[in-house]
């Protein structure tokens, strides 16, 4: 499992695709989530502005991430 850390509260799926170097800019999102199987906590998602956070698990393909806060 690999960790991505965030700095607020939340992001939003599309943030957190890009945090994680999986697209390289924001408008990549909507293409890859309907070319990929993205799941937030085991129930596939598709929607960018899904709000993700501390704890959420996402899972794309084989490889899991987990959100973490940031507290420095």
């Amino acid at each position: 499992m690999k960790y991505v850390k965030i700095k607020s509260d939340f992001i939003t799926l599309g943030q957190f695709l890009k945090l994680a170097d999986l697209i390289g800019s924001g408008g990549e999102a909507k293409m890859f989530l309907n070319s990929r199987i993205v799941e937030v906590n085991g129930i596939q998602e598709q929607r960018r502005g899904r709000k993700l956070f501390p704890h959420d698990i996402v899972k794309v393909e084989s490889e899991e991430f987990s959100l973490v806060k940031d507290e420095s």
